[in-house]
């Protein structure tokens, strides 16, 4: 699933890329911003992959976000100035689209994404394990034995049948290592075993713990992801 971002300061330009991600299956909106510094608070607590992003807006234009990232997601810029496409490009910009979008061009361009997409980011279940730093060591944890992953800070909390580990990464590196069809991303702060879902009560999930009941609560931003694995009957 290509998590996405909207950037743009016309509503209009909104709703048309809305409604392109919404036309291909394994694209998700993971927010909707018509500035570049409500943008910028988005990708730096967020996971997006990709990022459909005007050039021309108040306060800070795409081209500033962009060099003001150090390590920014995939970018299509979407603009009506075609004069600017040389510097899209010079920021390694995957595409450059300009308005008014044709969806054969935004398909278009959404293809050369997934070509760039590194095959590494996408984990396999060729082995049932992974190893993670903990306590000096590589500790290998069994994905079968995992209930969630809770995120603090800079560590990691992977809480498991019996005990937990605690290890010192990020919850997008970590993210990377697990299968997606056993985990799923359901908070900024929680990654949860799929088949260790119970229930799901309002805005949150229902998972068993030690013999007690474990709620973790859904994010607005992937509450939507978490109805589709349920009406998949995948739960």
């Amino acid at each position: 699933m290509i998590r996405t971002l909207i950037v743009d300061d016309e509503p209009l330009a909104h709703d048309i890329i809305e409604n392109y991600v919404n036309k291909i299956p394994d694209m998700t909106i993971v927010a909707k911003c018509d500035n570049a510094i409500e943008a910028n608070q988005v990708i730096q607590s967020q996971e997006v992959d990709l990022v459909f992003l005007d050039i021309q807006m108040p306060q800070m234009t795409g081209i500033e976000l962009v060099k003001s990232i150090s390590n920014p997601p995939k970018i299509v810029f979407t603009t009506a100035f075609a004069e600017y496409a040389v510097d899209g490009f010079e920021l390694n910009a995957v595409d450059y689209l300009l308005k008014p979008i044709a969806f054969d061009r935004f398909l278009k361009a959404v293809n050369k994404v997934k070509d760039s997409l590194d095959p590494n980011d996408t984990p396999t279940t060729a082995d049932d394990f992974f190893f993670v730093k903990a306590d000096k060591k590589l500790v290998k944890v069994h994905f079968s034995e995992m209930l969630y992953v809770e995120g603090l800070k800079d560590y990691v909390i992977i809480k498991k049948e019996q005990g937990r580990v605690i290890a010192l990464q990020t919850m997008k590196s970590l993210e990377t290592k697990l299968p997606s069809d056993m985990f799923m991303r359901v908070h900024r702060s929680y990654i949860v075993n799929i088949q260790q879902i119970k229930a799901v009560v309002g805005n949150t999930i229902e998972i068993v713990e030690s013999g007690q009941p474990k709620h973790i609560p859904i994010g607005k931003n992937y509450k939507e992801d978490l109805v589709k694995i349920i009406e998949s009957n995948k739960l």
